[in-house]
């Protein structure tokens, strides 16, 4: 069982990167969601606005094109004019990218791109090969925005060649090794959570004794999953923006990328640790502890009489869960059936614990209870206030002659006595005494 537990621990933790590497780099809409966060970003929105400027003076002769646009004598300022609009073009770029228009041609991009890189990726027929050609993001488009910006661009279009303003994502070299990993991730975000879960389930099968530990300890690896999850993500980020980027001028955009690039991680990784602690809530609620079965008292007149309702609200509850997933596909609905399947099996489990435990309870004996023990309460309150105020016998100096002496007479013990044996009643009522410790406590009491 300790060996499932951990099994299904580390199935978890690699199932992050699986979901996140199947949602984020395998799904369009995801990605194209992403790009437009990327977008806003300030830090990023620069570098990309730096590259269109630098695009831009490297496929167009500004000097020239300013020398038709200048009249006259003035032809001759173009050169300088030339060198200050690249100031301005910089500044001008940020809103360009800052506009919507600007900001759906980005996305439009990135869509174009991520559909032509899983085409690529899948080997479909009629897309890029792996001996030829590359995988490319085309941001002509946002350079010739920026030129009509700067004033440059009534027929820029024209005029820049076709690799302007693109950036290489794949060559030609490095879609084979991409299509085997593609082949070896494809599939395995969903074999991951399935095998995680049925690693859980039937290490709690096998649990006929102690169950609620096994449940507990279930909740406390996918927990664990989920931090170790994020700690990875933090360091992975560092090493992989070192390796890739090497101009310091460029490294807080890469590192924005990379935080927004992996901000679907986190809420996966949180998604994991709210299950283990509902694995949490579940073995608590199994336990022997005095609150996990003044809770099972409760919930005992329902489980009995009414549990179809509680599995109603399962159903409404995954049923809500699924309908509001981010996506809406075969590993989300079995991995949701999954969870459902111990959510019931769990319920059942309880309904017989507490069948068990409490078979004639009703709400009338469990508020009744909770009545009697704000009585005792006061009672016992009552009781401590009084006995505050017994003073013992104080010493009696020699009564000059004449003087009438007084006695203080001591008061009994008999209601703290009492008070001391309810309390006991109580807590052999709750299951925390044995039927023997009650009545060795009771002989001492009554003893003294």
């Amino acid at each position: 069982m300790r060996v499932l537990v951990v099994l299904g621990s580390l199935l978890a933790f690699l199932s992050v990167f699986a979901i996140w590497t199947e949602r984020q780099a395998l799904n369009t809409d995801d990605w194209v969601d992403t790009s437009g966060r990327l977008i806003q970003n300030e830090t990023i929105r620069e570098a990309v606005g730096d590259f269109l400027v630098d695009q831009l003076y490297e496929n167009v002769d500004v000097e020239r094109e300013l020398e038709e646009i200048l009249p006259g004598e003035t032809k001759d300022l173009a050169g300088p004019v030339s060198g200050g609009l690249r100031q301005v073009a910089g500044q001008g770029a940020d809103q360009v990218l800052q506009s919507s228009a600007a900001q759906e041609l980005w996305k439009s991009a990135n869509r174009t791109t991520h559909e032509q890189l899983l085409a690529v990726l899948e080997e479909k027929e009629g897309t890029v090969s792996t001996e030829e050609g590359e995988v490319t993001l085309n941001l002509g488009g946002l350079v010739t925005n920026l030129a009509d910006q700067v004033g440059i661009g009534a027929s820029l279009a024209e005029k820049l060649p076709e690799d302007a303003g693109q950036i290489t994502i794949l060559r030609s070299d490095q879609l084979k090794t991409a299509q085997d990993v593609v082949v070896a991730v494809k599939g395995l975000a969903l074999l991951l959570s399935l095998l995680t879960l049925l690693c859980f389930g039937l290490a709690i099968y096998l649990s006929s004794e102690g169950r609620w530990v096994t449940v507990l300890y279930c909740g406390v690896g996918l927990i664990a999953a989920g931090f170790a999850s994020i700690v990875l993500r933090e360091v992975a980020g560092g090493i992989v923006v070192g390796q890739l980027v090497e101009e310091e001028s460029v490294r807080p955009a890469a590192e924005a990328t990379w935080s927004i690039a992996t901000s679907l991680m986190t809420s996966i990784a949180a998604t994991v640790i709210v299950v283990g602690v509902l694995f949490g809530i579940a073995g608590w609620l199994a336990s022997p502890t005095g609150s996990a079965r003044s809770t099972r008292r409760f919930l005992a007149p329902v489980l009995d009489e009414h549990v179809a309702y509680a599995y109603a609200l399962l159903a409404i509850v995954v049923g809500f869960y699924f309908i509001s997933a981010p996506t809406q596909n075969l590993r989300t609905f079995l991995t949701t059936l999954a969870i459902a399947g111990l959510a019931a099996f769990g319920i059942h489990e309880l309904r017989r614990q507490t069948a068990e435990e409490f078979p004639d309870a009703d709400f009338g004996e469990f508020f009744g209870r909770t009545r009697d023990k704000v009585v005792g309460a006061v009672r016992e309150a009552n009781i401590g206030e009084r006995a505050s105020k017994i003073r013992l016998p104080e010493m009696r100096k020699p009564a000059a002659p004449g003087e009438a002496t007084t006695e203080v007479a001591p008061t009994s013990g008999d209601d703290a006595r009492l008070a001391r044996l309810e309390r006991l009643a109580k807590l052999h009522e709750q299951g925390v005494l044995t039927d023997e410790e009650l009545a060795a406590e009771k002989s001492r009491v009554l003893g003294e």
